[in-house]
């Protein structure tokens, strides 16, 4: 580890200000993750399968003593429009939002985003039942 590593690895707070230039490994998918690409100099997640590591606390302050895997489970919309992932700690179960990158998988994106509607919390028959008792027609034309 040559003297600048090392000092960042010590400095508290420098992920916050200064860009992560860093290749890594996903520790999920196997993949080499580059920080080029991502249209952000703050690299978060692996943009093959999204997955994170849980380094922070706060965002930059690499003081998360779990290490766990973050995995993505939903995707939510900014007040700009702009997407941004939820992820969620398999060891703590600590939940962060991480702004979806330039690179990231559309299609790993759009099947997180649609989990809800492909598997919701109830039978999808009793649509029909729930419609009628509340005054409409209640009919599933297919």
């Amino acid at each position: 580890m040559n003297r600048e590593n090392k000092r960042r690895s010590f400095e508290k707070g420098y992920y916050k200000t200064h860009p992560s230039e860093e290749t890594f490994t996903c520790k999920v998918c196997g993949k080499t993750v580059v920080p080029t690409g991502a249209g952000t100099d703050h690299r978060n997640h692996c943009p093959y399968c999204l997955s994170s590591l849980h380094l922070d606390n706060e965002p930059g302050d690499r003081e998360a003593n779990c290490g766990g895997v973050m995995e993505p489970i939903a995707v939510w919309v900014r007040k700009d429009g702009e997407w941004a992932l939820i992820h969620r700690c398999r060891i703590c179960g600590a939940l962060s939002s991480n702004r979806i990158a330039a690179d990231d998988n559309p299609m790993k994106l759009m099947s997180i985003a649609m989990k809800p509607i492909s598997s919701p919390p109830f039978p999808l028959e009793k649509i029909e039942e729930m419609t009628k008792l509340m005054g409409g027609e209640g009919e599933l034309k297919w």
